[in-house]
């Protein structure tokens, strides 16, 4: 684990942030069930108001980037903490209509600060050298979401506004302590041949307009695990026991060996790697629909199966699409990528469940399709003439020491 030791200071005080803002993430949890119980809300307007902080956050991913990338990362961050942290743990106080207002402006400043902690990490070590620290930053992520919901259960049995504080005051220590160990960052000056801005940059690398939808498709397709998969299993008759188990069995198997893996492909090229997890993101759910096996059978087979390309696609991706940024551009490359693996949180559950209340038996088969069409697309994207020099793969010791600053050269001329 030499790799892992030589990553920067910053890395892993970002990778600590990242835990326990994941662990404390209550407001994401439980604000439709505290909208509906102890605010009275009818499902509706609570998902509306619920809503409305989902599109701030993809507001916020799509467009948030440029503040970090012209004002300073560090500054950003520390500043969209302290407001995120602030108006959640005014929750309990608001009234619905000020949640209506304040929840969307929640959600993007939330985003806004995620990808400039992202940012920081990335600019922290050369390109090449950044699988190993975006799997960190993912596994402590990870980590945190597993501690999250039953903790978050067990206040709540209590009273829902002391979740609210809980996180809200989380998020302003959190801030403070993160402060004292981020230095300030050098310049990052923009290299006179690289574009200036993000779209004029995104025309200029045409493998990116291949891997860009491939990313959306995916997404689309893995989020069904949490809209249309738990349905497929209580109309098969199973508990939800069987559901909370499968979860489980991915998130395990992430924690356990997200790192290792890709300490062990971090020297290989990027666009193989993504195919291939693409490729068995497809496979896992089309053996959901293979019900002869078992459906519990069935359920975990495909659980680990997918699970094991989102271990092969998720580092590789993100990393991929930050070395392919340029240093004035990193944020707001982080947000693109973002903004595209996290659209399916918005249409995988209505297109999924339009698809499965037709024809159930369709959904599986389909997802494959769509899945194996984005791994297509991820190797077309390797095919690509783009100009720029071949994918950087991780050099032993390439992380040692490395201040920002160096980090700041400009790619020549991807996931959670």
């Amino acid at each position: 684990m030499r790799e892992l030791r030589d990553l920067p200071r910053v890395v892993w005080v970002l990778a600590v942030g990242r835990f326990v803002s994941s662990a404390s993430a209550f407001l994401m949890l439980f604000l439709v069930l505290y909208l509906t119980g102890p605010r009275g809300l009818d499902v509706v307007p609570a998902g509306v108001i619920a809503g409305s902080n989902g599109v701030g956050a993809l507001l916020g991913n799509l467009t948030g980037g440029r503040f970090g990338d012209r004002h300073g990362h560090r500054r950003v961050l520390l500043i969209s903490a302290t407001v995120v942290g602030v108006l959640t743990l005014l929750i309990p106080w608001q009234p619905v209509w000020l949640l209506a207002a304040t929840m969307p402006v929640t959600g993007y400043l939330g985003a806004v600060a995620s990808l400039s902690q992202g940012a920081l990490a990335a600019l922290a070590v050369p390109a090449g050298s950044r699988r190993s620290s975006v799997a960190v930053s993912r596994a402590a992520s990870n980590a945190g979401f597993v501690i999250g919901p039953p903790l978050g259960a067990l206040l709540a049995s209590r009273g829902y506004d002391a979740l609210f504080v809980i996180d809200g005051v989380l998020t302003l220590v959190l801030r403070h302590v993160t402060s004292r160990f981020l230095a300030d960052e050098a310049p990052v000056l923009r290299d006179p041949a690289a574009p200036s801005g993000l779209w004029r940059a995104v025309r200029a690398d045409r493998s990116l307009w291949l891997l860009l939808p491939a990313i959306v498709l995916v997404d689309l397709v893995y989020r069904q695990l949490y809209s249309t998969l738990p349905l497929h299993l209580r109309d098969a008759g199973q508990p939800l026991g069987l559901y909370t188990a499968v979860i489980a069995v991915g998130s395990g198997l992430i924690l356990a060996l997200e790192i290792p893996v890709a300490l062990w492909l971090r020297r290989r090229p990027a666009v193989p790697i993504i195919a291939t997890g693409y490729a068995l993101v497809a496979a896992g759910f089309v053996a959901f629909g293979l019900t002869w096996l078992g459906v519990g059978v069935a359920a975990v087979a495909g659980m680990v199966v997918l699970t094991a390309g989102e271990i092969l696609y998720k580092t590789t991706a993100t990393a991929h699409v930050l070395d392919a940024a340029p240093a004035h551009l990193v944020g707001r490359y982080q947000g693109l990528y973002t903004g595209a693996a996290t659209s399916g949180s918005m249409l995988s559950a209505p297109l999924g469940g339009i698809v499965y209340a037709a024809r159930p038996g369709l959904l599986w088969p389909l997802c494959g399709v769509v899945a194996g069409v984005g791994a297509l697309l991820a190797l077309a994207s390797g095919r690509v003439a783009t100009g720029r020099r071949a994918d950087p793969v991780e050099l032993p010791g390439a992380g040692r020491g490395t201040p920002a600053a160096s980090a700041g050269e400009p790619a020549a001329a991807r996931e959670p």
